[in-house]
């Protein structure tokens, strides 16, 4: 009588087991990819806001220094400004770059 629970001394073990088991795999299929997209979208989203933090820094301070280096030769006002056509000029010329590179050569 191996089917009967009262006979055999593991059953209380087996049953166990089965159900943990059951539990694992149910787990697995739905709440472990849910964990994972949520896990990706905050981490993508915490990477993209601190990437724009620290671009936005970068542009600060890049243009802070080049004001401050082109104090010497010039007044404040006119460091200013040629500070900001600089930067400006780079950043046009980055985005030139990035359109141009943005063709495929398949499409050309």
């Amino acid at each position: 009588m191996a089917g009967n629970p009262l006979n055999d001394p593991n059953w209380a073990s087996d049953l166990t087991d089965t159900i943990v088991s059951t539990v694992d795999k149910v787990r697995d299929r739905t709440t472990k990819p849910i964990v994972m997209i949520a896990r990706g979208l905050v981490f993508g989203l915490l990477a993209f806001f601190l990437g724009t933090f620290i671009v936005a820094m970068l542009l600060i301070g890049g243009s802070r220094a080049l004001i401050s280096a082109l104090e010497a030769p010039l007044d404040h006002d006119t460091a200013v400004w040629v500070a900001y056509y600089v930067i400006g000029g780079v950043l046009i010329a980055a985005g030139s770059l990035f359109m141009i590179k943005r063709q495929s050569k398949e499409s050309v």
